[in-house]
């Protein structure tokens, strides 16, 4: 039979919680309330708030074995107040014993009023220490108990950006599916959802699994720490964290009656545990060099996008609120001089601009194993590798690099110093996730998993780029504190289809904004492409938060393009959104992207985009109940792109490859 965990501990939850809320409601509909069931040895996690009720154990891997929180004996319950950077709340532990196994203490934190649970677990070693390289703090018996009827939906999450990797949503008709970090789990029709995801990423490379369990409708759900696989870039297993006492990833796991608002929730917590790079002044717009000049890049081509730049955009709005822009070179600079350098800052800086520069710090793109380091010349790049089975790794043609070697940390050094020299205050570091991945072995041998490495690189980066503002371009989504923004996808340029690619990220990841200060959706081409197709592209742009060009507008450079520039980045209603904040996706179940995304501002403005992707026009009515606002209710409505006043109730015309921009307003 199923019993509470303990009389006394549920009052003590009780009595916590009225004097954590501070008002009369301890046994509130809000909170959660956590039993166990004797008979199958699972843990309740119940809420009378969407009638939640979810059976869940903890796993790990122990002496090559499987072992859950089932296989033990005997548990004890105590619970205790707990103040953290989430607040005041309690924390419920679990202590599971058997003679035969090691000792776990699952616990659960819990906020009054909070949509979620935290939860984690440690193993701790009866003597001497204790390793696993596989932990999960969260196995549900089945995810889709909270979603009720209508269609079901899981996110398909990538681990980073590279090799044009795609978010998805999934109808949940699946036999497998492995998310990375998070999903979510939703009614397609109601919204309601179930969000799960690590909020750790010190150690640990997570993944959440969901299977179908038998022939029935029922799906498990895992969240455990520990996946190396090809989608996380791996050739050898996750590393084992071992000590005497060792701890899982903490999981987020909460039902929100809107799937949005949990993901947002989640990248929330994430920032609560590792607050995003701060940024002092306004976000950056502007331009680089990959985009259309790429190895083409000059030294004179970079001064005359520079001229371009202040004589034709910066004077009509393509500036940031502090009005300036950014110019940055990419890949390529390095065929400058240091004299050169520093004179691109200097005209840059004469023209209101930030002048930004480009680097890969954990790659070697020559893979010369025998070649001497520059900036570290007592060593080899052979000495750097991050080897699998004796090989050096290879992904996007380039070898990775160990970022815990003393090169590393040397070249940083010199690498940073050159750009302080020239004066250079933005810079894009590229094919990080080079360095998250695991390796037979790293330099420093306190390092056993890919991402402890790589947040030791990073930190490295902090410390000698740190007054830098930084730009990550390809990268794993976490961890996220190093960096002020992220490009959201992969490579993007200017046909429609980029556009879809674009917003494929933005559709299913939007809520990475909360975690960096800006989304970036790459570098936006316009030349050969149609206005449609322009308009498509400056609008995704707006819509996922940080708005680069990418143009060739140097002297030799398309007209086209710089007459669309002209046209096309210049739209002072369209500009004025582009606050650095990521729309939000009105559905979430498109077949690869979804094509509609809704922003409100602090004034009650509510801004609609909505994209045609395809080669026919499109015609269809204004969702006003799906965007939040209330149908009977008058609104005025205006069209950004084309300065015109649209009626509420008529049909909306989205041409063929292009995109409809409103704001609406209730005054």
């Amino acid at each position: 039979m199923r019993k509470m965990l303990q009389v006394l501990p549920q009052i003590m939850i009780a009595a916590l919680m009225l004097f954590l809320s501070g008002v009369a409601h301890a046994a509130a509909p809000s909170d959660w309330t956590i039993e166990y069931n004797q008979d199958n040895k699972t843990l309740h996690l119940k809420r009378v708030e969407g009638n939640i009720d979810l059976q869940l154990f903890a796993s790990c891997r122990w002496n090559g074995r499987l072992i859950t929180t089932k296989d033990y004996a005997r548990h004890a319950i105590t619970v205790k107040q707990v103040q953290d950077a989430f607040g005041k709340g309690v924390v419920l532990k679990v202590t599971y014993r058997d003679a035969q196994l090691p000792t776990l203490v699952q616990s659960f934190y819990q906020y009054p009023g909070k949509d979620y649970l935290l939860t984690d677990f440690t193993l701790q070693a009866r003597s001497g220490t204790i390793a696993s390289n596989y932990m999960s703090p969260v196995n549900l018996t089945d995810m889709t108990t909270v979603l009720g009827a209508g269609e079901k939906r899981a996110l398909f999450i990538p681990f980073d950006n590279d090799k044009w990797i795609r978010f998805r949503s999934h109808p949940v008709t699946f036999d497998s599916l492995t998310s990375y970090e998070a999903t979510a789990v939703f009614n397609g029709d109601t919204r309601q959802g179930l969000v799960v995801g690590s909020v750790e990423h010190d150690f640990w490379k997570s993944a959440v699994m969901m299977n179908k369990a038998g022939s029935d409708t029922r799906y498990t759900l895992t969240c455990y720490g520990g996946v190396a696989d090809a989608t996380t870039r791996d050739l050898v297993p996750h590393g084992a964290k071992e000590g005497k006492v060792i701890r899982s990833p903490k999981v987020m796991i909460g039902v929100f009656s809107d799937w949005r608002t949990g993901m947002e929730t989640y990248g929330t917590a994430n920032a609560t545990i590792a607050p995003p790079r701060p940024w002092k002044k306004a976000m950056p717009v502007g331009w680089n060099s990959w985009g259309v000049l790429q190895f083409n890049l000059t030294y004179e081509k970079a001064l005359e996008v520079s001229d371009f730049f202040h004589q034709h955009l910066q004077p009509h709005h393509f500036v940031n609120k502090d009005g300036e822009v950014v110019i940055g070179l990419d890949s390529g600079w390095d065929k400058f001089t240091e004299e050169q350098l520093k004179d691109f800052v200097k005209h840059c800086k004469a023209n209101g601009q930030t002048a930004g520069i480009y680097w890969t710090p954990f790659t070697d793109w020559g893979k010369r194993p025998e070649a001497t380091i520059k900036e570290a010349p007592g060593y080899t790049f052979k000495d750097v590798y991050l080897y699998a089975n004796g090989q050096p790794q290879d992904i996007d043609g380039a070898y990775a690099i160990d970022p815990t070697h003393p090169a590393i940390a040397q070249r940083m050094k010199e690498v940073a110093a050159l750009f302080h020299r020239c004066g250079f205050e933005y810079v894009k570091v590229d094919f990080m996730a080079h360095g998250a991945i695991n390796a037979d072995k790293w330099y420093n041998p306190e390092i056993r998993s890919g991402i402890a490495a790589y947040n030791y690189g990073m930190q490295l980066l902090d410390k000698y780029f740190g007054d830098m503002y930084i730009n990550l371009s390809i990268a794993p989504i976490f961890p996220a504190q190093y960096a002020q923004s992220r490009r959201i996808a992969c490579d993007a340029w200017n046909k429609i289809k980029d556009t879809e690619y674009t917003l494929n990220a933005v559709s299913y990841g939007w809520w990475i904004n909360k975690i960096y200060q800006y989304n970036d959706a790459d570098h936006v081409v316009l030349q050969q492409a149609s206005e449609g197709e322009n308009r498509a592209r400056v609008t995704s742009a707006v819509v996922t938060g940080l708005f680069i060009a990418g143009d060739d507008f140097s002297q030799g450079g398309s007209e086209e393009g710089k007459a669309r520039a002209r046209q096309f980045l210049t739209n002072a209603e369209v500009n004025a959104v582009a606050k650095g904040r990521s729309f939000r996706p009105v559905e979430g179940t498109g077949v690869q992207s979804e094509d509609q995304f809704t922003l409100k501002d602090d004034q009650g403005n509510t801004y609609y985009a909505v994209f045609n992707y395809t080669e026919n026009p499109r015609r269809m009515k204004l969702p006003l109940e799906r965007l939040g606002l209330n149908p009977a209710a008058h609104y005025t409505v205006r069209d950004l792109w084309s300065h015109t006043e649209v009626a509420v109730d008529q049909y909306l015309q989205i041409p063929a490859k292009d995109v409809l921009f409103l704001k609406i307003n209730s005054k």
